[in-house]
């Protein structure tokens, strides 16, 4: 597989020191206040963790979060001096490893004991040896990538899915149930980012799918509500079909604000575990072309829902 388990760090006694202080009253730092991260920073907030976090240009808009007492760094590595839990909300790998290994990264500041929580979309690979450096520093580690929207994760409703000692998951769970209401343990390290990708190749899969197949319709002159009707009565009744429904009814995209960019993003993530463990992928590659060909047709930052109108264009060009 990825090298499970890891070695664990042998805690010294100034470890022992900080871990002893009381959930509740360790300092969060957060890496990452996009969509999802704003509902997690302020959900949070609410349940009455001390918060720090990296002031961004990705960041959403975070004036509300300082006047409930957020604190700002411009460092990662000071916001890790300051912090004894460090959550990791960014786009993927290669942006989980430049905020822990880049200068004046997090790994700079890292005290000993301190946890880091990725919730990220990752590579699996690429996980477990961020992990071994975190642990190599004096540090602990969990991956944690959540699913459902920025609309449940304003409302701390998210779910995760956690990879790491089970002892360091069942110590986090006040923390993460601040922001989340179905936590799943996988596993070890890297288990997490396994099976959030299995969901999104899942999740993704299908919706693509289904604006394929809700495209072709169109084209073909079916009335887009009795299309919905006859997949809700039949193999088509799901999550998918809830999601995808307010557009192809009437182009409400609101209810799925999931990027073809970060979708693509994830489906390669996909492939490349797939790659790493020898799996079947032809699935999955198709699935890629499909959104890189939209992607790289000027709709990076089109929700996922709007591949219906993309698709429905025709096959080329769908740019035009």
């Amino acid at each position: 597989m990825y090298g499970w388990p890891l070695k664990h760090y042998q805690h010294t006694a100034q470890d022992q020191d900080m871990n002893s202080k009381p959930l509740s009253e360790q300092r969060v730092g957060m890496i990452g206040i996009g969509l999802m991260g704003h509902g997690i920073a302020s959900s949070i907030q609410r349940a009455g963790w001390p918060l720090s976090f990296l002031d961004h240009l990705g960041n959403q808009p975070v004036d509300e979060l300082v006047a409930q007492g957020a604190v700002p760094f411009t460092e990662g590595a000071d916001l890790a001096h300051h912090s004894d839990i460090i959550i990791i909300c960014v786009t993927g790998t290669p942006q989980v490893e430049a905020v822990l290994f880049h200068e004046g990264g997090v790994l700079q500041g890292i005290q000993p004991g301190t946890v880091v929580i990725d919730c990220s979309t990752a590579i699996p690979s690429s996980t477990v040896k961020v992990a071994e450096a975190v642990e190599a520093a004096g540090g602990r580690f969990v991956d944690a990538p959540m699913t459902r929207t920025p609309k449940e994760a304003a409302e701390g409703r998210l779910n995760l899915i956690v990879g790491g000692d089970h002892d360091l998951y069942e110590t986090l769970l006040p923390l993460l149930q601040s922001y989340a209401e179905n936590i799943k343990h996988a596993g070890p390290v890297g288990a997490g980012h396994t099976l959030k990708l299995l969901h999104n190749f899942v999740s993704v899969g299908f919706s693509t799918v289904m604006a394929e197949a809700a495209a072709c319709a169109e084209r073909g002159g079916v009335d887009a509500k009795v299309l919905i009707d006859v997949l809700a009565q039949g193999g088509g009744a799901g999550t998918v079909l809830d999601r995808l429904s307010p557009y192809i009814l009437s182009h409400d995209s609101s209810g799925f604000r999931f990027s073809i960019a970060n979708a693509h993003k994830d489906m390669e993530y996909y492939v490349a575990m797939a790659t790493d463990l020898d799996a079947t992928r032809k699935t999955a590659s198709n699935i890629v072309q499909v959104l890189d060909e939209a992607e790289s047709s000027g709709f990076a930052q089109a929700t996922v829902p709007e591949l219906v109108s993309i698709l429905a264009r025709g096959n080329r060009p769908w740019a035009s």
